[in-house]
């Protein structure tokens, strides 16, 4: 048995790492046995070297960097789910439709996950094709792509998710759609980690999902909103209004968190389609059942 009590969990700095930043400062982690560490990541690249080279324990963030992990050769497996993206594709004032992207440049975290993969489905229908019709520049997490759209004219759109979609359209920007209307279900963030570090360490990894879900019970309850909003405000530097339709965002349980962060398996099976569509079929994710790993979930939240 593992006497491991520290976890660095690595997230993105935006709103949704709300319920790893209430949580530790509520004492919900500390509770569960858990010390939690919070690495908040620049981008998607520098996480998945990181879970790799074991400088964090557990990366909650979109899953389908787990899968790039995973077609890379990697041991990784996803153990939650959390949330399904909560994202709008935001562009600039002149854009009208996903036509009017051709010349012009998609900002993105990493071209080969997640949500640049969604938008590379999205601007594939309107018949564009990925550094053909358009170009695809790398930017790191929402709030450099937020802060690179509304600074360039060069940068036609990104996808990006709270408080930065709400400053984006504060600032002029506009709403092409919100992503899950645009695609259907997506199972975007969720827990993932190395198998190998799990199984050494089941015990804490279960503390910390119980302590996760917990986190996110704390965070959706209407008596919590005061507090939550001042945590947003503060951590993200955020303005009153901004942080209060923040909040309302992310907890709305059609767009926001999943309750008690079930993984979705038709979000994921979407995730997968979409990967095929724009990257091609990958035989090493063809059987989920290798690297979709409930059992830690579910004796955490039966415990």
């Amino acid at each position: 048995m593992s006497s491991l009590k520290t976890l660095v969990v690595s997230t993105f700095p935006n709103a949704k790492a709300l319920p790893l930043w209430a949580g530790a400062d509520a004492g919900i982690f500390a509770r569960h046995g858990v010390e939690l560490v919070v690495d908040e990541t620049e981008s998607s690249a520098a996480q998945r070297e990181k879970l790799a080279g074991g400088d964090i324990h557990i990366a909650q963030a979109a899953v389908d960097n787990a899968l790039s992990m995973i077609a890379g050769g990697r041991d990784v497996i996803i153990v939650m789910g959390g949330e399904s993206g909560m994202n709008d594709f935001i562009v600039r004032p002149e854009i009208e439709t996903f036509a009017d992207f051709r010349g012009r440049t998609l900002l993105v975290d990493s071209p080969d996950t997640a949500y640049a993969l969604q938008a590379r489905e999205l601007l594939g229908r309107a018949g564009l094709e990925a550094y053909h019709d358009y170009a695809i520049q790398p930017a790191g997490n929402s709030g450099r792509r937020c802060r690179a759209l509304m600074t360039s004219a060069e940068f036609a759109g990104a996808v990006l998710n709270p408080p930065f979609s709400s400053q984006a359209l504060l600032g002029g920007m506009k709403s092409l759609g919100r992503m899950v209307d645009l695609l259907g279900p997506y199972q975007a963030g969720g827990a993932f980690l190395l198998r190998r570090f799990a199984r050494e360490n089941a015990e804490i990894v279960e503390d910390y999902i119980r302590g996760y879900v917990e986190s996110l019970e704390y965070v959706a309850d209407p008596a919590n909103a005061p507090a939550m909003t001042a945590t947003l405000a503060r951590r993200l530097e955020l303005a009153p209004d901004v942080a209060a339709a923040t909040l309302r965002q992310i907890v709305d349980p059609g767009f926001g968190f999943t309750t008690k962060a079930k993984l979705d398996r038709v979000g994921l099976a979407n995730v997968l389609a979409t990967r095929a569509r724009t990257e091609g079929p990958d035989a090493r994710l063809a059987d989920s059942s290798r690297w979709i790993d409930e059992g830690y979930y579910i004796r955490a939240i039966t415990r």
